[in-house]
């Protein structure tokens, strides 16, 4: 009995699949990177952000306008809490920033680099005498570690970047393109 509710199972979602092929590739399209026009937003802290992060929830969201196209459950630095102040502090910075460029060659599983520090960062960390860091990225598990993907799972092990496991890594990777903005709030 369990098989042929099985067997029924994959073939209404054979169907179903087949029936909206349009729905299937919009799932696979890019998030959208449009953000509102100055003109039409002069107030920049209404802007919509496509990548969204929300630090206490421990979720990155990938957004089309106010729809969310994917959500992921992320790791943090192994201090989360407040905005980050200065390399070393393994804070997760928090403010609105911009995708800007990728490594497929680095320490992690692809990374995605997020243009911190801002001349805001530079000046605050400056103030203090501090170095303001500035190597932040969403990114996978490190390099050799996919047997040991569930250790990481729920914890902050991070130096301060946005970590998810290599998979979820892969679709953002295709789905995010460089320049796209990214809003991270506590």
């Amino acid at each position: 009995m369990a098989i042929f509710r099985l067997l029924t199972s994959c073939l209404l979602a054979l169907f179903v699949a087949a029936s909206f092929p349009a729905y299937s590739s919009e799932l696979l399209a890019r998030a959208d990177s449009r953000m509102p026009a100055m003109d039409d937003s002069p107030d920049e802290s209404l802007m919509v952000s496509t990548v969204l992060v929300k630090k206490g929830q421990r979720r990155l969201y990938l957004m089309n306008g106010e729809e969310v196209i994917r959500s992921y459950r992320i790791s943090l630095g192994d201090n989360p809490e407040g905005h980050k102040l200065f390399e070393g502090d393994e804070r997760t910075p928090e403010g609105d920033y911009t995708l800007d460029w990728r490594n497929s060659g680095s320490d992690f599983y692809k990374s995605i680099h997020i243009s911190y520090p801002s001349g805001k960062d530079r000046e605050m960390a400056e103030n203090w005498g501090l170095d303001p860091g500035g190597s932040i990225m969403i990114h996978g598990l490190p390099n050799g570690a996919e047997d040991m993907a569930f250790a990481y799972t729920g914890l902050d092990w991070t130096n301060g970047c946005i970590a998810v496991n290599n998979q979820e890594m892969d679709e953002i990777w295709q789905l995010v393109n460089d320049g796209t903005p990214i809003r991270i709030i506590p």
